[in-house]
């Protein structure tokens, strides 16, 4: 087009006998055409697929620590917070994802703000900025000095050359979304603020043969034991729903009475093979480690490292892990109060040995023989392992094999690293540590691993990519 109107322009002035000003005619025309302004790109670059991990590790690092010593979150609430703090910061990071897409149309009263199109993004801005304001609405109970580590890490990953309106336009989206996502795990009302009631005075175990209730040396009363209302995020009525568990017998020849006897021979006595695995995946000692759904999101991490994954990739890997985590743990402590089955050490001091005690000590308060204060079936490790192996392995592979090294280091118990050829072996000997300490029964860890798979896939189903 250019060309046709200079060929035009030069016929018009040969006419008329311009010829001095053709020149400067065509090389003004020229410069104007030429230097018209790129069409302006109408979405976001999609950077996050090329940035680091970085500032989603180091959050989920800092997490683990919280998480350590946050009153009130043991499982399953802190699968909860995982949860909702992977779903803000997945939403903060898609724009700039060229793999990932949103989900927010697919959870029903979730509304989340658009970037500006046209406009230029810094996603790990943004996903510092969601991260702070997630844990710190999500955690307003922990210590001051906790409380720094938040601002402290926050202020450091703000330190940025972005110019000043880019970094504003990445922070105020980030916050945003956090806001959004704020919002809406408050309308879940049995789940918004549950470590403040954890152990309720209102709530009585039914009594019977067989049935759960408060167990020695602590007897803690009941944890969390209407949890089961709190909202799902894919998980059906019937996915909260465990199979009916063995029907109580104390006779010899049935198979409770078996499973029992598993139990008792066992950890009579508890060889040092079987003692470093049920130890080495235990996380339930509230200040000594994280609690067991965090344990997943620890394992993540170093596969994170290890794949050297970019960020959207990371953020991506955290949503979907603590999507399932919090879904198994609102299914499996559904199912334990529907069933409230007793836990082994009542039913192995009736049948087999009045002496037995479990193998779970607790080096903080200096207890031995403890069990987790709730009903046994299912088995909450065995669901939370199951679901994170299966989000796990959908991401990674199916014969992933790393090392653990969660607890390396460690004094208290063996912290020796244990290596593995997937996640599945992972899940598998996660459920069998709960057989050898002596807290479950072999069907609980059946069941909860049934339960764990199935809520993983349908997570896995959810329209993630593009």
């Amino acid at each position: 087009m250019k060309e046709i109107f200079i060929y035009y322009l030069t016929r018009r002035f040969f006419n008329h006998k311009r010829i001095i000003c053709l020149g400067a005619v065509i090389a003004v025309l020229s410069a104007t055409v030429s230097c018209q302004p790129p069409k302006e790109d109408v979405s976001p670059a999609f950077t996050a697929s090329t940035t680091d991990a970085s500032v989603a590790l180091q959050w989920m690092d800092l997490f683990l620590i919280i998480d350590r010593y946050a009153p009130g979150y043991r499982p399953p609430v802190a699968a909860r917070a995982l949860a909702y703090i992977g779903l803000a910061t997945y939403e903060t990071m898609v724009p700039g994802s060229a793999h990932y897409q949103s989900i927010a149309n697919k959870l029903a009263g979730l509304t989340v703000p658009k970037p500006e199109t046209g406009k230029s993004y810094r996603w790990e801005v943004a996903l510092n900025e969601s991260y702070y304001q997630m844990m710190k609405g999500l955690f307003p109970q922990v210590s001051l000095r906790d409380k720094a580590k938040m601002d402290s890490l926050y202020a450091k990953l703000n330190a940025t050359t972005a110019t000043t309106e880019e970094l504003s336009r990445s922070r105020k989206f980030g916050e945003a979304i956090a806001a959004a996502v704020m919002a809406y795990s408050k309308t879940d009302v049995a789940g918004d603020a549950a470590y403040l009631r954890n152990n309720p005075v209102d709530y009585v175990p039914p009594k019977g043969t067989g049935k759960w209730q408060p167990t020695a040396p602590d007897f803690t009363r009941a944890l969390l034991p209407y949890w089961g209302k709190v909202r799902t995020f894919v998980a059906s009525e019937s996915d909260k729903l465990a199979k009916e568990p063995l029907n109580y017998s104390s006779n010899i020849k049935s198979t409770l009475f078996a499973q029992g006897l598993e139990i008792y021979t066992a950890t009579t006595p508890l060889t040092s093979e079987e003692q470093w695995i049920g130890e080495f995946w235990s996380d339930d000692i509230y200040q000594l480690t994280f609690e067991p759904a965090g344990r997943w999101i620890a394992i993540a991490c170093a596969v994170i490292r290890q794949e050297n994954a970019s960020l959207d990739k990371a953020v991506y890997t955290f949503a979907k892990v603590g999507m399932s985590l919090s879904d198994v743990g609102v299914a499996c402590w559904n199912s334990k109060y529907i069933y409230n089955i007793e836990r082994p050490i009542h039913y192995i001091q009736r049948t087999i040995d009045p002496t037995w005690r479990t193998r779970l000590n607790n080096p903080i308060s200096i207890m031995v023989g403890i069990t987790p204060p709730f009903p046994s079936y299912p088995s909450g490790h065995s669901c939370f392992g199951a679901a994170a192996a299966e989000v796990l392995t959908d991401i990674y592979g199916t014969a992933y094999a790393m090392t653990d090294r969660c607890h390396e280091g460690r004094t208290e118990f063996k912290g020796k690293p244990r290596s593995f050829n997937s996640f599945y072996e992972m899940a598998q000997e996660n459920a069998y540590s709960r057989i050898v300490l002596g807290v479950h029964y072999r069907m609980d860890c059946e069941e909860g691993l049934r339960m764990g798979y199935a809520i993983g896939r349908k997570v896995n189903q959810l329209a993630w990519e593009k």
